[in-house]
């Protein structure tokens, strides 16, 4: 419903649920001690890709 009151704003939708997914993996390993493994390493880089494909593509 907001994303419809700006045009941008599915963008920024984008970029915040990217960098939480990546933060989240950092917040587990260093304030949790919760060592990430491979999969959780590419997850997040899959997730900030995709962020950036959607919040930086051409338009």
């Amino acid at each position: 419903m907001v994303a419809s009151f700006h045009p941008t704003a599915g963008r920024t939708y984008a970029a915040y649920g990217g960098v939480y997914v990546a933060m989240a993996v950092v917040w587990g390993w260093l304030v949790e001690r919760i060592q990430p493994d491979r999969w959780d390493l590419i997850g997040a880089a899959v997730a900030l890709v995709g962020m950036g494909i959607i919040a930086f593509g051409p338009r």
